[in-house]
């Protein structure tokens, strides 16, 4: 049962090493579609400080809620823009969607958050 905790650690470490590449990035690609451009955050007014905190933040939510006993985030998908934290994906229970929310609005540099989790029953 010690490979659960260790998976976790490996994940979230994975997870900031990414962010650390990714914020280093100062543009990211264009290529969204209108209806993605229309529910998520996107980085083209952003400056290369505010990339680089929303990434912070994106990765510190995402460690969070990895962390968290009571969600199962493996469905949740997190992105920031100008500390505005956008949760998408699915996750098992209504419970589980409200508990995200709370973990990423305590999360230092969120300023709101919106959840736009579906609720699905794991199979």
């Amino acid at each position: 049962m010690k490979a659960l905790p260790l998976l976790k650690i490996a994940a979230v470490l994975a997870s900031l090493t990414f962010a650390a590449g990714v914020t280093a990035q100062a543009t990211e690609s264009s290529g969204t579609t209108a209806a993605t451009a229309a529910s998520a955050p996107s980085s083209s007014s952003e400056s290369l400080g505010q990339h680089i905190d929303d990434g912070t933040v994106t990765t510190k939510v995402k460690a969070a809620l990895m962390t968290a006993k009571d969600v199962k985030s493996t469905h949740v998908h997190v992105k920031t823009r100008r500390g505005i934290v956008w949760l998408t994906g699915t996750v098992p229970t209504r419970d589980e969607k409200t508990r995200a929310e709370q973990v990423a609005a305590g999360v230092s540099g969120v300023h709101e958050v919106k959840n736009r989790l579906k609720v699905r029953a794991s199979q």
